[in-house]
């Protein structure tokens, strides 16, 4: 019986020291204090994020501001001494697009201003349009005939079937417990749901997407003098979208500007009542046609280990916005949370074994543009599944795109293997309220394109705030910036930097490739 004790006890011991698990996971916490110690006392996320919205404005794909942002964050990049820092093409884009003037006002029944900017790369007005504003209602092709010819330096309103509604809801939220704990649910399928739209609904859309392809058309032969469209959103928010093309084959558009929803409904009830309306209108942009190339921002904190300097972790953020606001939540907040992140490591000196890389993105609002061509330029190509240099360099890309929201945990992308190292690396930031780890997805932005490679991508999960309510917006400005919760979220996202870098082995995969 002593022997048989013994060898177990011998077999117990070995299995300890042996298999992966929770235990075995290092965290320094010694590291992990100097980070928290610096991030708080020294913190630059103020100065940052006002030089990211304020100084730069918004940064729209393809645009002026966006460049000047590029060469802002390089220098900025240099300043603080990081390596190989370079404004780096990942191939074609396409036009950039500059709104120089933009002014919308009622002028009769009598004048009041409205709260209206023009849509992503239309064309401008040729100059101040005073005109009557015609309320279309078209139901099919048939009512072209009848409108033929009667359109022409008109300004057209179409009816809307948004609406406002009562803000019964409080403006911002955190996560609760609860709602951090549904984040851990994983769900088979579609929970037997069934379908979002039925195969009736589905063509409906269909045949709704061809009419107002049509409508477009009809309207530009017909030579109208502008749009207006309206948009979602309460109190003056206007959701902003795009109406031309930054496609470098120029073609033409209909000069198209979104106006407040309640200015909008004012209008189309005064035209139903039998009132004329007019208003004065401008749309100056400017088109640039200098350079159609796409580009990312890279800056590096080299690695020190002779054999895993060559291997790469990644942190990165999306620089573009949408071009009313200055994209403070998206994605001010992310590019600043990231750069204070590399800061915070670069300011104690940090000595990894593994290249920290940080990548701030372009293009990513038009379809993750930056991110995707840094995946297929050096990373792999997802359609072949050929890998190139960097693909099995990489141990992890770290995200941040949902609002200045603090950090509650993170998803993992399926990735089971993981979960024991982000619990155990995550328990310092418990008192911080990121404690949350989850085998869910989330998907719409740039981790995705790691993770469609087989490459560790993450994105954290974050308290929404007022985030949904204010993105893609004309009210996405620095006031919306959670601060104290961005100097949280830096924190975080250095500790997990830094652990990944300096791990004995690279964070376990998915499988993927041939």
């Amino acid at each position: 019986m002593i022997h048989k004790y013994q060898f177990s006890l011998v077999l117990f011991v070995l299995f300890l020291f042996s298999a992966p698990s929770f235990g075995q996971e290092n965290t320094d916490l010694e590291m992990i204090y100097k980070i928290k110690t610096e991030g708080t006392r020294n913190s630059q996320i103020q100065d940052l994020a006002h030089n990211l919205t304020d100084l730069m404005g918004p940064r729209l794909s393809g645009s002026t501001n966006l460049r000047r942002a590029r060469q802002w964050t390089a220098d900025k990049f240099k300043e603080w001494g990081l390596k190989n820092v370079k404004i780096d093409s990942y191939g074609e884009f396409g036009r950039g697009w500059d709104v120089k003037k933009s002014y919308i006002a009622m002028k009769d029944p009598y004048y009041a201003p409205l709260i209206g900017y023009p849509k992503a790369w239309t064309d401008g007005t040729g100059g101040l349009i005073n005109s009557e504003v015609i309320l279309l209602d078209i139901q099919s092709e048939a009512d072209f005939e009848k409108l033929k010819g009667t359109l022409r330096g008109k300004v057209i309103m179409v009816p809307t079937p948004l609406s406002t509604s009562p803000a019964f809801e409080p403006e911002a939220r955190r996560l609760t417990e609860d709602d951090l704990a549904n984040r851990k649910e994983m769900s088979i399928g579609n929970g037997g749901g069934g379908a979002r739209y039925s195969p009736a609904q589905l063509q409906q859309m269909r045949d709704q997407r061809a009419l107002d392809q049509k409508v477009n058309e009809f309207l530009m032969e017909e030579g109208i003098a502008m749009r207006i469209s309206g948009t979602r959103g309460n109190f003056g928010t206007v959701f902003h979208t795009r109406a031309g093309s930054y496609s470098t084959a120029k073609n033409k558009t209909i000069p198209e500007m979104e106006i407040a929803l309640e200015h909008f409904g004012r209008i189309e009830r005064l035209l139903k009542s039998g009132q004329t309306v007019t208003i004065d209108a401008e749309i100056e942009v400017e088109w640039l046609d200098d350079d159609y190339k796409g580009y990312n921002v890279l800056a590096e904190i080299p690695g020190t280990d002779s054999s895993l300097k060559p291997e790469l972790v990644l942190l990165g953020a999306h620089l573009d916005s949408w071009h009313a606001g200055t994209g403070a939540n998206d994605n001010a907040a992310g590019v600043v949370v990231m750069m204070e992140a590399i800061r915070i490591l670069k300011a104690l000196g940090v000595q990894p074994k593994r290249t920290i890389r940080i990548a701030l993105w372009g293009e990513e609002e038009q379809g993750l543009f930056g991110s995707r061509g840094y995946v297929q330029k050096y990373v792999a190509d997802r359609q072949t599944q050929d890998k190139k240099g960097e693909w099995d360099k990489i141990s992890a890309y770290y995200n941040v795109d949902n609002g200045s929201g603090k950090i509650r945990g993170i998803y993992l992308e399926g990735n089971d293997q993981l979960v024991p190292i982000f619990e155990k690396w995550f328990e310092p930031f418990h008192e911080m309220g990121a404690k949350t780890i989850t085998r869910r997805n989330t998907g719409s932005t740039d981790h995705v394109a790691f993770d469609a490679v087989g490459v560790p991508g993450f994105q954290f999960i974050q308290d929404p705030i007022d985030y949904g309510r204010g993105y893609h917006t004309n009210m996405d400005l620095y006031e919306r910036m959670q601060q104290g919760d961005m100097t949280q979220a830096a924190i975080i996202v250095a500790a997990m930097v830094y652990n990944t870098a300096q791990r004995d082995q690279k964070l376990p995969r998915k499988p993927w490739g041939k």
